[in-house]
């Protein structure tokens, strides 16, 4: 009779401290507070799962009960003790899965038999596996035994979901927080069992098993497990990847080749065959975004250590990074992130996946239409500037004299050449090459983006409005009237009191009669601006403020006239009002 087969994760389940694999912190403490005789009386260890929390557990209850535990604080496997713990026999040790024992009766026969000392051993231990389902009264239950136990009870509770337990019970017991293990020490472990199986592994299998089980020790042994099974012992990386339902490296790095080059038939006839081996679209969405992460990362050393694939495929990211552009890698990064979260709500899904696909094919052409607008309108700007404004003769000089010393700072002085922003400058000018693209000449694409410059150029001239004093006055009068209407009558009055000048197309200027009076024209300045801006189109309009005593001295002459300077005035206007008062014999005084 052949022997009964144990799987992996059971076979090889670490039995002392130094065997726990990617725990060092965690063994390392246990181990020193055994050494000190500093033994805790509650533990509770939480972390995701398969990282080595129960198996931790049954091992500190071995170690405190070994009567002759080695210099390293290890148990000797040899005392009566160890070998009753290895059998499954010892009274000393009690497991507790809470996930099906979480009532209010389990807990009180648990706290029963805490009232009795060991047979065998120092200690009696309990082990309480996801801790975390214990119902609430169950915990209330457990809390002044968990409190105050007996000098030789022990309590190792261990739960995944650490935020799930009450604030009473874990300020009774030392925490201990268990990390995933790293995607080498899981390739290492893997490759030590595959010795003693006598079972031949590529590293780079491995090293996909490591990292499809995200941290967990047991899930990487049950994969190599059945993978052994499927391969009859010789596990290679092709076999590896089909079994697991991965796509290979080597689809994402060909599909890239062809997306740069534009090829749309070549794109869909590979997704095609992507979706004939059984795979869904949003594996291959989300597949291909870690694999622009993962370019990403190859564009700086200081990120590289981030990089988490096998050693055969690193020199292939970094070769493939130098080709692509980091803003297309950002584009696609996001272009996919968005085409994975819509898949799910997505009618037709392969359109879906095939559309995203075709976006990028043409990527490369969006990114050079958001950067040709900018370009044309910093030519425009040079183009006005020096047309409206040439360079007096003291200018002229210091720019002669930057261009006979290169030692100077040309960027801040030289003066660009003066050019035309026309459609025929744009078919001239060849735009830079952007990584990934073919080479093609862009003239339709140039030539339209130069019509629809120049459009809009005159749509902004036609709508800009002629400035004068009449039509400053007037805005000005609208803004005041507009801030009577919002009941802000200080503000109002104030600008009422300023006088508006017009004194250049793009100038105009307020005259304020007070401190006062400029401390409110300082404040609506912008404001003011931006409705101006608004009305006229001028869009390089400027505002400028300050006081002026003569309109102070004019208003105060207006306010302090005589009652006789006033009278004249009025006869002045109107001659009948002298006759009316005379007839009537009125006085002024």
């Amino acid at each position: 009779m052949s022997e009964q087969y144990i799987v992996s994760a059971r076979k090889y389940r670490p039995q002392t401290f130094d065997t726990v694999v990617g725990q060092e912190h965690i063994t390392t403490t246990l181990k020193n507070a055994i050494r000190t005789g500093h033994i805790a009386h509650a533990y509770l260890f939480c972390g995701p799962r398969g990282v080595g929390k129960t198996t931790c557990a049954r091992i500190l209850a071995r170690t405190i009960n070994c009567e002759n535990p080695t210099p390293e604080m290890e148990a000797c496997g040899q005392c009566p003790t160890c070998l009753s713990f290895q059998d499954n026999a010892s009274f000393s040790v009690f497991e507790l899965d809470a996930a099906s024992n979480n009532s209010v009766d389990d807990i009180r026969a648990l706290t029963e038999q805490v009232r009795y000392a060991p047979q065998i051993g120092k200690y009696k231990v309990y082990i309480i596996d996801e801790v975390h389902m214990l119902s609430s009264g169950a915990f209330n239950a457990f809390l002044k035994t968990l409190e105050e136990p007996p000098s030789y009870a022990i309590f190792i509770l261990a739960t995944t979901e650490k935020h799930k337990i009450l604030p009473t019970i874990l300020s009774r017991c030392q925490i201990f927080d268990f990390k995933r293990i790293q995607t080498e020490d899981i390739v290492g472990h893997l490759a030590g069992i595959c010795v003693k199986e006598h079972t031949e592994a590529e590293t780079a299998a491995l090293h996909v098993m490591a990292q499809k089980s995200e941290g967990c020790m047991r899930d990487a042994l049950s994969m190599m497990d059945r993978i052994a099974g499927f391969t009859g012992g010789h596990i290679t990386y092709a076999q590896t990847v089909e079994h697991l339902n991965i796509l290979d490296a080597d689809v994402y790095f060909k599909l890239t080749d062809i997306i740069l080059s534009k090829d749309i038939a070549a794109a869909l006839i590979l997704a095609d065959e992507v979706l004939q081996k059984g795979f869904e679209g949003d594996i291959m969405l989300n597949g291909y975004a870690e694999h622009f992460r993962d370019l990403l990362l190859c564009k700086d050393g200081s990120m590289a250590k981030l990089l988490d694939v096998p050693e055969e495929h690193k020199r292939i990211y970094f070769e493939k990074a130098q080709i692509i552009s980091t803003p297309y890698i950002l584009a696609a990064l996001n272009m996919l992130n968005e085409a994975a979260l819509s898949y799910r709500n997505a009618l037709n899904k392969r359109l879906h996946l095939e559309l995203c696909l075709m976006k990028l094919c043409y990527l490369n052409d969006v990114l050079d239409l958001t950067h040709l607008p900018v370009a044309e309108e910093a030519s425009k700007k040079k183009a006005v500037n020096l047309d409206t404004a040439p360079p007096k003769p003291q200018q002229q000089e210091i720019l002669h004299t930057v261009d006979q010393n290169p030692s100077n700072n040309r960027q801040e002085i030289q003066a660009p050449p003066i050019v035309e922003v026309t459609a025929q400058a744009h078919i001239s000018e060849a735009p830079t090459k952007p990584a990934g693209s073919t080479g093609k000449a862009k003239i339709g694409k140039d030539l339209y983006q130069a019509v629809l410059a120049a459009h809009s150029r005159e749509q902004a001239e036609e709508e800009q409005k002629s400035l004068s004093q009449e039509v400053v006055e007037m805005l000005f009068a609208q803004f005041i009237e507009t801030m009577r209407k919002q009941e802000q009558l200080s503000i109002a009055t104030n600008l009422a009191q300023m006088k508006i000048l017009f004194e250049a197309p793009d100038l105009i200027s307020l005259h304020c009669v007070s401190s006062i009076n400029y401390h409110f024209a300082i404040h609506q300045k912008d404001a003011l601006l931006e409705f101006f801006v608004k009305e006229t189109g001028h869009k390089e309009l400027r505002l400028t403020s300050a006081v002026d005593d003569s309109i102070k001295r004019a208003e105060s002459e207006k306010k302090y006239k005589t009652k006789s300077e006033l009278y004249q005035e009025m006869v002045e206007q109107n001659p009948v009002l002298k006759t009316l008062k005379d007839g009537l014999n009125l006085q002024l005084e």
